[in-house]
């Protein structure tokens, strides 16, 4: 057990950092040259992460097409969104919005899976609403397009949930990987051959590998943690990438939260466990956590 949550630690550890490099990577490239080779590099070591008993040549075989492409095409859309928030808005203010994705998981779950939520998780959700608007306070500072960006972010990832409990069970890792980088890849590349391509530096080249390795790595590492400890007990690990985005704010960024913001990070954290224990007290697991995030 100590073993699985050591690693789901370090794997978040690993997707922070890989946003912290996109963030820094803004300004030099568009999004989607961003996105492409960010994709491109994922997918690179993502090849030998393959789980025993699939094989790459067959992710193209499943059980449900069209809702393993829905789930894919929700992935694209989050990661350009997250490319463009990082290198818009403050670290700590991209986790808080993109941290009610479980929130919005109880509030579609209750249109699309027509389940019950109880008092305890609607209490929740509004607690989560109030810590991001601590974090955000919109009316009292500037919002902007980046804001806009980490919210449907939320949004999609949510979606993405929602496919995925029907999915995890029937089809292969290999098959909603591959789709999600082939897509990527595709989606990305047509994006760059319609505004501009800007060819990387050696040292450039460096960085937006780096952010792939980071993203392969939190990858790796989340399979990993899956063989030492159940979901439940792995998911909250999650809310680690709230303090990341603190500390890597602060020591690369020069972005400082003040109290009210750190307050507003907390509450959002105790939303979103909360959340995650009221379903594993009604369902036995968690299911709005994901092993693997919804965006490469």
């Amino acid at each position: 057990m100590p073993n699985g949550i050591l690693l789901a630690l370090i794997a978040y550890a690993s997707y922070s950092g890989s946003d912290a490099v996109i963030k820094s990577l803004g300004g030099q490239f568009s999004v989607f040259e961003i996105g492409f080779f960010g994709t491109l590099f994922a997918g690179i070591f993502l090849f030998f992460t393959r789980p025993a008993g699939e094989r790459w040549r067959d992710f193209w075989r499943m059980k449900r097409p069209w809702a393993v492409q829905a789930r894919a095409w929700a992935g694209i859309a989050s990661g350009v969104l997250s490319v463009y928030a990082f290198t818009h808005i403050p670290l700590a203010e991209v986790y808080a919005l993109i941290f009610l994705a479980p929130l919005l998981v109880t509030i579609l779950s209750t249109v699309i899976l027509k389940e019950k939520v109880g008092p305890w998780r609607w209490l929740a959700v509004f607690a989560g609403f109030a810590g991001v608007m601590l974090v955000v306070r919109p009316g009292f500072r500037e919002l902007n397009l980046g804001h806009l960006a980490a919210f449907v972010n939320a949004f999609l990832a949510a979606a993405s949930v929602i496919l995925l409990r029907s999915l995890a069970q029937q089809e292969k890792r290999t098959s909603m990987l591959g789709v999600l980088v082939g897509y990527g890849l595709l989606f990305n590349g047509a994006g760059v051959a319609a505004t501009a391509f800007t060819l990387p530096n050696a040292m450039q080249l460096v960085w937006l590998a780096l952010a792939g390795a980071f993203t392969a790595g939190g990858q790796f590492m989340q399979l990993l943690a899956a063989k030492y400890a159940p979901a439940n007990r792995i998911a909250p690990t999650h809310y680690s990438q709230i303090v990341w985005a603190v500390i890597l704010g602060a020591l690369f960024f020069q972005e400082y939260p003040d109290w009210l913001s750190l307050v507003g990070l907390a509450i959002v954290g105790a939303a979103g466990l909360l959340t995650m224990v009221r379903e594993e007290v009604r369902l036995g697991t968690v299911r709005w956590n994901p092993f693997a995030r919804t965006r490469l």
